[in-house]
């Protein structure tokens, strides 16, 4: 009965992006999508960020210990496809994607509506996704006027299942 009643619920859609490596030749940058990003704290000081395990993104993020939360816009929806159903592993997935580096020389999308950076303070087995629990040490507002690209949008246009 749970797994129906959460399909009610309705995610904002983020993509997770990270480095390891930053500011050296080696550099390595990935990118996916994540829905399952919760506040933890007042005051905004903390986010949990669920990532599935098989994505190449937790290796870099267990790595460098650092990941930008992007929020993204309903007309970024190019974005499932590009960061969701393929691999960094396999592809530059910043290959022409409007982005810039902080000033950790972490990767941010510059079309999102704005980005939290994070840095994990820990991390939980969940099942087949890790949670990361983050400090937040920064928040920008990007685009104000976008809006936030949702699960449901993504069902109207049948860009999701369920």
């Amino acid at each position: 009965m749970a797994r129906k009643l959460l399909k009610y619920k309705n995610y904002d859609v983020h993509a997770i992006t990270t480095v390891t490596g930053a500011g050296t030749p080696d550099a390595r940058y990935n990118a996916n999508i994540a829905t399952w990003v919760m506040q933890t704290a007042m005051g905004g000081t903390h986010l949990t960020v669920a990532l599935y395990k098989i994505d190449y993104t937790i290796t870099l993020v267990q790595q460098s210990g650092i990941l930008n939360v992007n929020l993204l816009a309903d007309d970024q929806t190019g974005l499932i496809g590009r960061l969701g159903r393929k691999s960094g592993r396999d592809q530059d997935k910043f290959s022409r994607l409007p982005y810039a580096l902080d000033t950790r020389g972490c990767p941010f999308l510059t079309d999102a509506i704005g980005y939290a950076q994070c840095q994990v303070i820990g991390q939980i087995d969940s099942g087949d996704h890790v949670l990361f629990v983050c400090e937040v040490i920064g928040q920008v507002v990007l685009n104000p006027d976008k809006t936030v690209l949702t699960n449901n949008f993504l069902r109207e246009k049948g860009l999701v299942r369920g």
